[in-house]
């Protein structure tokens, strides 16, 4: 859970281009002159400082108590080792990748693909 809570940190790195972002914003309706298009500009800044504000205060609560505010799934696997359907685990990642897998096999041997390339696919060692 400290890497969880480390990465309340990182919430200062969307705060921060969000607030420079409002900065030109503020500095360009300042070289304006229609009234349209600065009050529209305040409109901007004010929502980018509240999507500061929002970022920066979901950093702080996840900093100080360790979760996230909106738990992820794929987090939740990991952190629970259910690993089932990952990568490496042997199951295939999507329906019918079996089928393309022992395609690529037949298609191998049919080619004339010397045994122990035929084999290396097939997962089993080779033995000399």
């Amino acid at each position: 859970m400290e890497g969880l809570r480390i990465a309340g940190v990182f919430a200062v790195i969307p705060t921060a281009v969000l607030l420079t972002i409002s900065f030109f914003v503020l500095f360009t309706i300042r070289k304006t002159e229609t009234q349209g298009v600065k009050a529209f500009g305040y409109v901007v800044a004010a929502l980018l400082w509240l999507s500061a504000l929002l970022v920066f205060s979901v950093g702080v609560y996840t900093l100080s108590s360790g979760r996230p505010l909106v738990p992820c799934p794929m987090m939740q696997k990991m952190m629970s080792g259910q690993k089932e359907g990952m990568m490496g685990m042997g199951k295939p990642m999507m329906p019918g990748q079996n089928k393309g897998m022992i395609q690529d096999q037949e298609m191998m041997k049919s080619k004339g693909a010397g045994a122990g390339q035929a084999d290396a696919l097939s997962g089993a060692t080779m033995k000399h």
